[in-house]
């Protein structure tokens, strides 16, 4: 499990990105339940994850996150990483982000693929 934390900060909310080696929908049910056992990421608004697994296609989770999930999904698409979830964490910062919620989604997604594979 890698974890990035602090990565983007705007209007108040803050985000981290984390991720690993994942299979199947049970094993990405496994890897939230280990990530929340951080209480700081117990407590966080939204965990939103995306997984692309060879044997059970795109499965996503938005967590309150309309569309977020879908969003790593595409990009896990894009980059053609099966078997991998990347867990996109949000601390609501008392103001809305709009549509800017979706870009910083897709920026903690490069940023874990530019370091998680480095």
């Amino acid at each position: 499990m890698q974890i990035f934390e602090g990565i983007i900060s705007d209007r108040g909310s803050k985000y981290a990105v984390s991720g690993a080696p994942c299979k199947n929908a049970d094993e990405a049910k496994a890897f939230i339940k280990q990530l929340c056992r951080k209480k700081k990421f117990a407590k966080a608004t939204h965990n939103t994850w995306g997984l692309l697994s060879s044997g059970e296609g795109a499965i996503k989770n938005d967590d309150g996150e309309s569309g977020a999930g879908m969003i790593i999904v595409r990009m896990l698409e894009r980059e053609e990483l099966k078997d991998h979830i990347i867990v996109v964490t949000r601390w609501y910062g008392g103001k809305h982000l709009g549509g800017d919620r979706f870009r910083h989604v897709q920026d903690a997604v490069h940023y874990y693929m530019a370091h998680a594979f480095s």
